[in-house]
């Protein structure tokens, strides 16, 4: 796990946009065998398992202005992989803390309405990036998406997923339990009024 938080980390130092992390991040695993290849894929998997609470789901609703839907909250936990292990780790602890972060006080910056695809706290890509350096290690240009995912699920530790989040869902539309719960993110972010 430590050498997939390196990579995260020197990612997030050698390039700024997303599409440019992307760009470094396959570039880097394509030089590596595809055995690590599947090893990144295998602890991207893990790593973003962890942040898959109801808390975490409930900060994500706040930021996202009310409302984070199932593909949202995926993507959200990509998204916290890039901000790096440190804030992520705080994260999964303390879903409030996203709010000292640089990238969630920048989102403050401008309406939701105007936050662009670097601003967006979303990283669908990096689920796709190791498959991508499989794809070119192996040579093969189609069908060899199968071949990953069969690689990667040999390679995953025994035992089924939960399918649902862990811990206790709560409402985050709720002023009083979010103001309880997530208190610097709900005075960051207001809701939207329900229409």
């Amino acid at each position: 796990m430590d050498s997939f938080w390196e990579l995260i980390e020197k990612c997030r130092s050698q390039a700024q946009s997303p599409d440019e992390q992307l760009t470094w991040l396959r570039g880097e695993l394509s030089r590596r065998s595809l055995t690590e290849v599947v090893q990144f894929q295998v602890c991207l998997d893990e790593t973003t398992h962890e942040a898959f609470t109801w808390d975490l789901w409930a900060a994500a609703d706040r930021i996202f202005g009310g409302w984070c839907s199932d593909d949202g909250f995926c993507y959200f936990g990509l998204w916290m992989v890039g901000l790096g292990r440190e804030a992520f780790t705080r994260a999964v602890a303390e879903p409030d803390a996203l709010a000292e972060t640089p990238e969630v006080r920048r989102l403050l910056c401008s309406p939701r309405e105007m936050w662009n695809d670097d601003d967006w706290p979303g990283w669908e890509s990096l689920d796709y990036v190791a498959m991508e350096a499989y794809r070119v290690l192996s040579g093969v240009d189609d069908d060899c998406d199968e071949a990953f995912y069969e690689a990667v699920e040999a390679e995953q530790a025994d035992g089924p997923e939960s399918p649902r989040p862990l811990g206790k869902r709560w409402d985050a539309r709720s002023a009083e339990e979010s103001a309880r719960k997530l208190p610097r993110l709900s005075a960051m972010f207001a809701l939207r009024p329900l229409t």
